[in-house]
């Protein structure tokens, strides 16, 4: 089963401040807008090509904070897994949407490749390092907001061993954002 990241970070690396504010995502960049085709950078294109989606608990709570309509929300019926040895019970504005799963991610991925899962979206910090540690993600992409931090969370902590990224392509947004794309080899 593949599984790949589609995510944005500050330029120095930070996906959300210590207080896992993401409101500097909002007002980085110039300001200009985006031709249609590249409106939302990709990221519809990228939701098409997915089946299921695995995230951590930290995100789900983001998530449901937000308290998007169902109009706003961007996942449509794709199948959503929250991982979380804590929690096991979804917040009401997100009941029927999600499900939980602790325990082996091997195990996750067999249960979901047995469903007839191809293709998952692997989102949140803690997550993605558990997966690249698990040598499980085969794609990176980093969209990169024009904007320094300074401090926040990372995206990358700490790895079992260094990690080749090959076959980069890279886009230029109109409103400053560059976008990254590798493969992964462990």
């Amino acid at each position: 089963m593949k599984c790949s990241v589609y995510i944005a970070t500050s330029l120095d690396g930070f996906i959300a401040t210590h207080e896992d504010s993401l409101d500097w995502l909002h007002t980085a960049g110039n300001g200009k807008n985006l031709k249609p085709e590249n409106a939302d950078m990709g990221f519809s294109n990228y939701l098409a090509s997915i089946d299921c989606i695995i995230m951590g608990r930290k995100s789900m709570e983001i998530i449901s904070s937000m308290n998007l309509t169902a109009e706003q929300w961007p996942y449509g019926d794709i199948k959503i897994i929250i991982l979380s040895n804590t929690i096991s019970q979804a917040p009401e504005n997100l009941n029927g949407k999600i499900e939980f799963y602790s325990g082996e991610l091997s195990k996750l991925l067999q249960n979901l490749e047995a469903k007839g899962h191809k293709h998952a979206y692997i989102d949140g910090g803690t997550t993605i390092q558990n997966f690249i540690n698990h040598g499980l993600i085969e794609e990176i992409t980093i969209t990169r907001a024009p904007v320094l931090l300074g401090e926040g969370k990372p995206l990358f902590g700490k790895t079992n061993k260094n990690i080749k990224l090959t076959n980069p392509s890279v886009i230029v947004f109109d409103n400053d954002f560059v976008q990254l794309k590798y493969n992964v080899t462990y």
